[in-house]
């Protein structure tokens, strides 16, 4: 946190580049993009785009707009992440708003649509699932790339479903029915061609979800039980009677998952069972078909 003289020395005549380089340096030992962090908040505070700081550093901003940037730095230096502290997240080229009451969504998680998309035709009209839709991110993507599907967006939050259905809206995507409840509970009675999920999957005893930006997140999105695995076995239980013959469905998961979510699917009933890797070369969705 900024004490009394840091404060003055930003509130100050200092040029963007002053206040950017100060940051960084503040930035460098909580953050693994302290630039990219200093860089996204001073833009927004300035409501301008992030080229507009390399085109004027020598600009000196306007009190106000110091203030807001400084007021972020110290929260970010305290751990929150940059999207709450801004609220929203890109996500498959989609502004996304995001909350405290929602995960924020991940890259990672873009490997999930794109599997999905493969296996849902642009002229057929299909139904799809998007389980724990959170701020909406899965069914956002897939809705705007496949206008002819109807697509469910569940959640056992209400507070996460007013989220994903202000996104909806404010991206006009009008094929997207939000329901509330755990899993597969508002379902009952239908099947799909496609059921997607993001589930929690780290592990109760795995320190990680408590440190850094994650303990702000919501744990409920995040700890899945003793082995990371209770919210996944629980979807590939309930799924097959929710699924048509030769529906598929898309998990993603932990990266040390990457063997048991795929034995989890065959044991099953599901085939054609494949794991697949993220950008960053870890294994982290599971695809399978139910039979026909």
């Amino acid at each position: 946190m900024l004490d009394g003289k840091e404060t003055d020395i930003m509130m100050n005549a200092a040029t963007l580049r002053e206040l950017l380089a100060d940051a960084i340096q503040r930035l460098s030992d909580l953050s693994k993009s302290p630039r990219l962090d200093a860089e996204v908040l001073m833009a927004a505070a300035l409501e301008q785009s992030r080229s507009y700081l390399l085109a004027w550093p020598e600009r000196l901003p306007e009190p106000e707009q110091v203030a807001r940037f400084t007021a972020w730095l110290e929260r970010r230096l305290l751990g929150e992440p940059v999207a709450y502290l801004l609220g929203y997240r890109e996500f498959w080229s989609l502004e996304l708003e995001v909350t405290p009451d929602t995960l924020i969504p991940r890259p990672e998680t873009e490997l999930l649509v794109e599997l999905a998309l493969e296996r849902l035709s642009v002229a057929r009209s299909l139904n799809i699932v998007d389980l724990g839709t959170g701020s909406g991110a899965i069914a956002m993507a897939l809705a705007s790339e496949r206008p002819k599907a109807c697509c469910i967006a569940t959640d056992a939050s209400p507070a996460a479903l007013v989220v994903a259905q202000r996104n909806a809206q404010r991206l006009n995507l009008t094929n997207i029915a939000f329901r509330e409840g755990d899993w597969c509970a508002p379902l009952v009675g239908e099947r799909f061609d496609l059921i997607a999920a993001n589930p929690p999957y780290i592990a109760a005893a795995d320190s990680h979800w408590a440190m850094g930006g994650l303990c702000f997140e919501p744990r409920a999105a995040l700890v899945a039980g003793v082995d990371g695995l209770d919210a996944l076995r629980k979807i590939i239980a309930q799924v097959p009677d929710y699924l048509k013959a030769d529906g598929w469905l898309v998990l993603e998961h932990g990266y040390d998952q990457g063997e048991s979510v795929p034995a989890l699917m065959q044991e099953q009933g599901f085939v054609e069972v494949s794991d697949h890797r993220d950008a960053a070369g870890w294994p982290r969705t599971t695809c399978g078909r139910w039979p026909g």
